[in-house]
């Protein structure tokens, strides 16, 4: 197979990194405007629980909204 060249190993690794901020940011954006922790982000990591989160997300009482009737 031969050894491959930093510049193969700069792409393996840049590459997924830089997705992954592209991914995580907006989702932390989103839970933040929520009134929701960003590190809820990290669920996805977690086969199962990720799913039945989403759906806690979705249909809970955003903590953000709660606080804005209240006033």
């Amino acid at each position: 197979m031969g050894s491959f060249s930093i510049f193969h190993w700069l792409i393996v690794i840049a590459i997924p990194v830089g997705l992954l901020v592209l991914y995580f940011v907006p989702i932390v954006k989103i839970l933040h405007k929520a009134g929701y922790s960003g590190w809820w982000c990290l669920i996805v990591f977690v086969p199962l629980v990720n799913i039945i989160m989403f759906y806690v997300f979705a249909f809970a009482n955003w903590p953000a909204l709660r606080d804005k009737h209240a006033t």
